[in-house]
């Protein structure tokens, strides 16, 4: 009896026991999972800022700059006195004298630990391999502003890439809406037998037609998203949104003001102006081969039999007298050219076709810069005159598929209007973002080459 009433008793705290985890679990506050982060919101001011700072081009023409300026320390400094510190032990075989073997020796054992100072005068008053190379530091840094000009049309054209799949994916998804409406009158229409059948099938089709291309549309984006992640992001990735300033649209200013703006600020000219006054360095630095030049050198230090300040050497049989061996000595050389078989000449020859050269690519820079202007301009007022008419387009088609599907539910136009109505639509709605995009490009473009942008 006392057994089964203590089971009882077990059963029933157990019982309790799980009854009240129950409750606890109902009257817990619910743990809500993780959110993630939202994908960044860039635009097109942010694209441009991150791609200079993590575009390859970019880092690449930076460090191309650095090394030039460092060739430029290094010119400046080969004008100055160079101080080394010159360490030797020579040691000759003895044979029985002071000298050893070798009588151009003054020792079996010499030690030279002494400071060198060596200086080129003439280099004081030629300052042709400084200029050089200071010209050639601002051909780099000239090149730096060429690639940031390069990346920013990159930029533009893949940012405006994913604006405008942006859009259709917008009127891809408009697109199946009209279509799955389309394909319920059809329906309805059919149950009351007021048209074939083969009316639902065509509307069936023309939806999943729309269904794909809305596929379409999503990779599209996708797509574009990669192109442009690659130059925004330090790591790739494809996890952020872009502002849609399609609508923004600024004023195309006077060609001529372009073309004025365009030649003050382009890079590409001053590349070409800055190398041909490295050219005109090159030419005088190949004339200093026909010159003389003149070094100085300085030696102070030791130049004795043994390692010590000062040393003994005998004066007789049995008297021995103390020597100074640290010193200094001093030397000039004058280096006079005589003949070198005409390689100064050809090389005064050479760097004068080089800048030729360089002259030549000054004016197709010249030229080449107007074309682009000229282009873009006409590109950018043509591509403006048209946005006008492309929207009234959108406006026409959207008010004849209206008046279409009337007159389909009317009984007055067949099925196959309707459909070639909603593409007539959604190609209109298209070619408006794709005049949007083209104008913006075509805007930003124009900006680039006058250096507004």
């Amino acid at each position: 009896m006392n057994l089964r009433m203590l089971a009882l008793r077990g059963a029933r705290w157990c019982a309790c026991f799980a009854a009240g985890a129950a409750l606890s679990a109902v009257l817990a506050p619910a743990q809500n999972p993780p959110v993630a982060p939202a994908p960044p919101a860039i635009t097109l001011q942010d694209a441009l800022a991150r791609a200079r700072q993590y575009g390859g081009q970019i880092q690449s023409a930076n460090l191309a700059a650095q090394l030039a300026r460092e060739d430029t320390a290094q010119a400046r400094a080969a004008r100055l006195p160079s101080v080394n510190a010159f360490n030797q032990f020579i040691y000759t075989e003895g044979n029985g004298t002071p000298s050893g073997v070798f009588v151009a020796n003054d020792g079996v054992h010499v030690y030279n630990e002494q400071a060198v100072v060596h200086q080129e005068v003439l280099s004081l008053v030629r300052s042709g391999e400084l200029n050089r190379a200071r010209a050639a530091e601002a051909v780099a840094r000239a090149k730096v502003d060429v690639a940031l000009r390069g990346l920013n049309l990159t930029v533009i054209q893949d940012y405006y890439a994913i604006v405008t799949a942006q859009r259709k994916y917008t009127n891809a998804q408009t697109s199946v809406r009209e279509a799955q409406s389309f394909l319920d009158i059809t329906q309805k229409q059919e149950k009351g037998g007021e048209v074939a059948h083969s009316d639902v099938l065509r509307a069936q089709i023309d939806l999943q037609q729309r269904q794909r291309d809305l596929q379409e549309a999503q990779l599209a984006i996708d797509k574009a998203k990669i192109a442009l992640g690659v130059l925004i992001f330090p790591n790739f990735s494809a996890e952020f949104t872009v502002v849609d300033d399609l609508q923004q649209l600024a004023l195309v200013p006077p060609i001529a003001e372009a073309l004025n703006q365009a030649a003050a600020s382009s890079p590409d000219l001053n590349v070409a102006k800055a190398s041909i006054g490295a050219a005109g360095y090159d030419i005088s630095v190949a004339r200093y081969g026909f010159l003389p030049s003149l070094a100085l050198d300085f030696f102070y230090g030791l130049d004795a039999n043994e390692l010590a300040i000062r040393s003994q050497h005998p004066i007789s049989d049995r008297l021995l007298a103390e020597r100074q061996n640290l010193g200094y000595s001093a030397q000039a050389t004058l280096n006079i050219p005589v003949w070198n078989w005409g390689a100064t000449r050809s090389k005064i020859k050479q760097a004068e076709l080089k800048r030729d050269q360089a002259q030549l690519d000054l004016t197709l820079a010249q030229r080449t810069l107007q074309s682009n202007v000229v282009t873009a301009h006409a590109e950018a007022v043509a591509a403006q005159a048209q946005l006008e008419s492309l929207r009234t387009s959108v406006d026409l088609a959207v008010e004849s598929l209206r008046l279409t599907l009337l007159r389909y539910q009317a009984g007055e136009s067949t099925a196959l209007e309707v459909v070639d109505s909603q593409n007539t639509v959604n190609l209109a709605r298209n070619a408006y973002d794709d005049g949007l995009a083209r104008y913006r490009v075509a805007l930003t473009n124009l900006q680039i080459l006058t250096g507004t942008l």
